[in-house]
């Protein structure tokens, strides 16, 4: 489908990877405002433009990965919003959490110039994004869904439509990240309690992993956990401050639907302690050192 043109619009750690995945089978338009970045997606086989508008010009599709709402409606309708620079029949397809409040107008206000929102939230890093291993669920309707499919085939290696609507992808994104955040605070409480007791924090993870105790989060995250003590921290994968975001949904949308969830909102207080520390940029791992600030010495 060389003729399928879509727009990729941010080429960081993840909209490079992603833009270069998809020049395997589209024709693949990229702007950032950092040239160097722009310099790389070139060389990548992206054809880069100096502006978000003129890299929307008649493509099928715009992906977007933004920080938060807010962000979302700068990109499509602020002073320099690409909205009413889309062809008719294009699709904004929305891989960030960004929760579910805003997406209704946002969907009122695209199709008001014939275009249709793919709620696409993922889960992976830049890795598995250039691999299209990524996570993918999706909210939209049948025909945005089909007018999609071409990006989100190559990106994703499980693709899960989840609902006929944009919104659907948000609300199952906030449950996934409600447990991710709950089950990165509990490998945390564990392994700064098995330190505590004096056992060997390396030896706890391996034993906790054999058994019915173990999750991916304590799988993934529990070695860099034994990391955030050292100088420097564990390599940053995931920033603290993506969970203050996140769990900040969550508990906004357990509100909104007059339901309870406590072990959320403790989790959430650690993240918004660690924000307070000076930990937003560091990985989301250092949340231990929330816990139990420096390695109990026996």
């Amino acid at each position: 489908m060389s003729d399928y043109k879509v727009a990729v619009l941010g080429l960081g750690a993840m909209g490079l990877p992603m833009a270069t995945r998809l020049t395997t089978g589209l024709t693949v338009h990229g702007f950032d405002i950092a040239q160097p970045r722009l310099d790389l997606a070139s060389a990548a086989g992206i054809v880069p433009f100096g502006s978000a508008i003129e890299t929307v010009a008649g493509v099928d599709a715009v992906l977007l990965a933004v920080r938060d709402s807010a962000q979302l409606d700068d990109v499509l309708f602020g002073t320099a919003g690409i909205a009413e620079s889309l062809q008719p029949g294009a699709v904004v397809i929305l891989t960030s959490t960004v929760g579910m409040d805003g997406i209704p107008t946002v969907v009122e206000r695209l199709e008001a110039v014939g275009v249709e929102l793919v709620d696409a939230p993922l889960s992976g890093g830049p890795v598995r994004a250039g691999a299209g291993d990524l996570l993918i669920v999706v909210g939209a309707s049948p025909a945005a869904r089909e007018k999609a499919a071409p990006v989100l085939n190559l990106l994703a290696s499980t693709l899960t439509v989840v609902g006929d609507k944009a919104g659907d992808g948000q609300a199952l994104k906030t449950v996934n990240q409600l447990l991710c955040g709950v089950h990165i605070a509990a490998a945390a409480e564990a392994l700064a309690l098995a330190a505590a007791l004096g056992l060997d924090p390396a030896a706890t993870l391996d034993a906790l992993m054999s058994g019915a105790a173990a999750s991916f989060m304590l799988g993934n995250r529990g070695p860099r956990m034994l990391e955030a003590y050292e100088e420097g921290g564990a390599e940053v994968l995931s920033r603290l401050d993506i969970f203050v975001k996140d769990m900040g949904i969550v508990g906004k949308a357990s509100r909104a639907a007059g339901l309870a969830t406590p072990v959320a909102a403790a989790a959430e207080q650690l993240y918004l302690i660690g924000k307070a520390q000076g930990l937003s940029a560091l990985d989301d791992s250092a949340v231990i050192t929330v816990i139990a600030p420096s390695p109990p010495t026996h």
